[in-house]
């Protein structure tokens, strides 16, 4: 054997065994990655919206309690975004009737900006902090 093809066989050796051990990790990440995707998959699915019968049709009271709450609403530039007080109102409708996300009225905008909305909120924990806003008793006047 030549000097060349035994220096050409090592280097394809150590490439075989570094392959093999490279392989045999990703496979190990791979299958995490799955078992937290189908977790996570099937955590979503479950969460609905909170059904909220005895909320009714935003008004402009309590629009002022709970405007601070959401994020700002997006700049001026580029496409325009959806005004967030209909896509509260849209969000609303859904906990209140019950319906699915794709019969929201058009009057609340796309079913679609309405549905990604109220799970970006509830993801950053706004939602359940406009729940309580909605739903906070006027003090009684003393008496």
């Amino acid at each position: 054997m030549e000097m060349g093809d035994c220096a050409e066989r090592e280097r394809h050796l150590r490439w075989s065994r570094f392959r093999r051990a490279h392989q045999a990790v990703a496979r190990r990440c791979h299958i995490r990655r799955r078992e937290r995707q189908t977790t996570n998959a099937s955590a979503s699915l479950e969460v609905r919206i909170i059904p909220l019968p005895e909320t009714v049709a935003l008004n402009d009271e309590s629009w002022e309690r709970i405007q601070f709450l959401l994020p700002p609403q997006k700049p001026a530039k580029g496409r325009p975004a959806h005004d967030h007080r209909r896509v509260l109102q849209g969000i609303l409708w859904i906990a209140r009737t019950g319906a699915p996300w794709r019969e929201v009225p058009p009057d609340f905008g796309p079913w679609e900006t309405i549905h990604s909305r109220y799970h970006r909120w509830r993801k950053e924990g706004r939602w359940p902090r406009i729940v309580a806003a909605l739903h906070a008793t006027t003090p009684d006047e003393p008496t």
